[in-house]
């Protein structure tokens, strides 16, 4: 999931996308019957992770909680199509 709006397009900054593609998920895993905590593994691509990465990571218990949390790897891109961040989940 991405930080899209419900148009396609990007939220304008980092930590707007980041909740967006949250929020995003949190409804793609109601739709399957799940929730946040089914989820066992965490990937994220973001761009810029030097400076990105502490901002994503403040987030978290935004929608997890405090931990412990899932497995989470974290990968630095170059690109994401318009977007800065994307996170993929089991």
């Amino acid at each position: 999931q991405v930080g899209s709006r419900e148009d396609g397009s990007p939220e304008p900054d980092f930590e707007t996308q980041v909740r967006r593609a949250f929020e995003n998920l949190n409804a793609v895993l109601a739709a399957a019957g799940c929730s946040f905590e089914d989820v066992i593994d965490v990937t994220v691509f973001m761009v810029d992770p030097e400076t990105n990465f502490e901002k994503a990571w403040a987030i978290v218990p935004e929608y997890w909680g405090e931990a412990p949390h899932p497995t989470l790897t974290g990968i630095g891109v170059t690109w994401l199509y318009g977007f800065q961040f994307e996170i993929k989940v089991i």
